[in-house]
């Protein structure tokens, strides 16, 4: 009789899980996911034939085990080798698959193999002030000259104030930004911004959030560099200027009709080498006993239908919150009170379809069109909500419709379910991100042609709440032998899709290595080595000081 494993979850983490077992292993598995499509939090979706990302989720690992597992789902689009720029470092693959074809093939993405991955540059910068600033933020003459005299000094003397006194123990996300950019680049940079993202005060978010979302980063390498830059420039004159600008580009693959269309893939592979995906499935009840799972309750959402799954393993990337809940009263207090204290950071997007964006000159009063290839822009401002605007445009030829004739962008939101904005109506939430839009300057009124309003719970897992307690809940569920917790939610950690991924791969090789410990898949994380492949270092972020993650 084959064995199986049940998996809770159709997301990166879950689907990687089933893949993975079907692909090395006898074991069969079934896939409950709650929704009605797979993806997770990696799903594109669809409005008129524009697409959104609820991310960006870009595809860029510096393991090897997961770029090459994402391109042999989906090629390359370009024959022959590419080289890769990535965090001021460079990697070469090999494009040519019997899947890929040349680049351009095909209209606006129509005709020809569209399972592909475009190669796209990322160009992104942040907006505050009503200027914009690059990003990486460079100390260059030009923002020092927006900044000015007086700030400036302050930003230096802050610095080295930090440098002399730094806060002891660092406990906070206030802490850690203080520690090594001042406080007053945290005052200008940091605060406002990240707690429009996390709705919290950065005195209350562990210090955990920023070694693993602030890599490798400080104010001292941001000054070397500008001084590096500004020696070069002295002696090469602006070619080399330039050539500095070009090096910090990045470049990451995405698949032309967005990440879900990925997973769609991985999912359709999954089912013909034998496994099962259920949609609609509502986890509602976890059977155990001491050292093992024993089945998963469901209730089907759509038809009321209950089910019982019995497996050899189970996989959650089930929230914890949720997982816990579903195990019942035998739950030691201590754990369930820790989960039901660990918090969410939600997230709405609002599909804005332009004419063109536009901006007013301030001499003359009128408006003129604005053109950029910046992929995504981070909005600093502290008088608008929208914390980031993603520009569809500039990513390939899938993500809009008609991206000659119009200007497709997500501007997003990071909220609670319990606040006001995500309980207002669409048309309210469609108003304010307009009347946003046109308040920053980036585009009219008249100029809006349609709006769509899209909301995902529990985005990003929040490091504060009961956070600082977690070990209670891994201590408990690490007893279980055959339960893997793998994906963002599952782990309750701000991973990226390539870390979740790993999480479930490493599972399936403990399975095969008969390996009890999960602590080498506890130990994946943004912010230190992959315990397989110690050549590639996670924390080697360039110099920047707005370094947050953007998936």
């Amino acid at each position: 009789m084959a064995k199986t494993a049940i998996i809770i979850g159709a997301g990166p983490a879950g689907l990687t899980a089933a893949y993975e077992l079907l692909k090395r292993t006898d074991i069969i598995p079934i896939v409950l996911e709650k929704s009605g499509e797979v993806g997770g939090i990696s799903k594109t979706l669809e409005y008129k034939g524009n697409r959104l990302d609820i991310g960006p989720h870009r595809l860029f690992s510096k393991s090897d085990r997961v770029m090459s597992w994402w391109m042999d789902m989906m090629p390359l689009q370009q024959k022959g080798p590419v080289d890769l720029k990535y965090q001021n470092k460079s990697r070469s693959f090999d494009a040519a698959g019997k899947n890929a074809h040349p680049e351009g093939a095909g209209t606006n993405g129509q005709s020809g193999d569209d399972k592909v991955m475009l190669v796209v540059t990322r160009e992104s910068r942040i907006y505050f002030m009503r200027t914009f600033f690059s990003y990486p933020l460079q100390l260059s003459i030009r923002t020092l000259r927006i900044l000015g005299v007086v700030k400036t000094i302050r930003i230096l003397t802050s610095y080295a104030s930090s440098k002399l006194f730094p806060r002891k123990p660092e406990k906070t996300l206030e802490d850690f930004i203080i520690n090594r950019f001042g406080k007053e680049l945290y005052l200008l940079f940091f605060k406002d911004y990240t707690e429009k993202v996390w709705g919290v005060p950065c005195d209350i978010i562990s210090a955990e959030w920023g070694a693993a979302r602030i890599k490798g980063v400080s104010l001292q390498k941001v000054l070397k560099e500008a001084l590096k830059s500004f020696l070069k420039k002295k002696k090469k004159g602006d070619i080399a200027q330039k050539e500095k600008e070009v090096s910090l580009l990045e470049q990451f693959l995405y698949p032309r009709f967005g990440p879900g269309s990925l997973w769609e893939e991985v999912a359709g592979r999954v089912r013909e080498m034998g496994g099962t995906i259920l949609f609609n499935q509502d986890v509602k009840g976890i059977s155990w006993d001491k050292d093992n799972i024993l089945a998963i309750q469901t209730v089907d959402s759509q038809t009321g239908e209950t089910a019982t799954f019995e497996g050899v393993y189970y996989f959650s990337s089930m929230p914890v919150i949720e997982l816990i809940a579903g195990m019942g009263s035998r739950v030691p207090n201590n754990v369930k009170e820790v989960a039901a204290g660990l918090l969410f950071r939600d997230f709405v997007t609002v599909g804005v379809l332009l004419k063109q964006l536009s901006v007013k000159d301030k001499k003359t009063g009128r408006y003129d069109r604005l053109e950029i290839k910046d992929t995504w822009l981070y909005i600093q401002e502290p008088d608008v909500k929208v914390g980031r605007i993603m520009i569809y445009n500039n990513w390939g030829d899938g993500m809009i419709k008609d991206r000659f004739n119009s200007t497709w962008i997500g501007m997003e939101y990071f909220c609670y379910t319990t606040e006001d904005f995500w309980k207002m109506d669409d048309e309210g939430i469609k108003r304010q991100a307009i009347e946003e839009l046109e308040k920053l300057g980036l585009a009219r009124k008249e100029d809006v042609l349609d709006v769509s309003v899209q909301r995902m719970e529990k985005t990003y897992p929040a490091y504060f709440g009961t956070y600082d307690r977690f070990p209670e809940i891994r201590e408990f569920i690490d007893r279980f032998d055959n339960l893997y917790l793998i994906g963002r939610n599952g782990m309750h950690k701000y991973n990226n899709s390539d870390h979740s991924m790993l999480c479930a791969m490493f599972a399936v090789d403990n399975i095969l290595d008969g390996i009890r410990s999960k602590d080498n898949i506890w130990a994946i994380s943004c912010d230190m080595e992959y315990p397989d492949e110690k050549k590639y270092k996670v924390n080697s972020y360039p110099a920047s000081i707005y370094a947050y993650s953007s998936q």
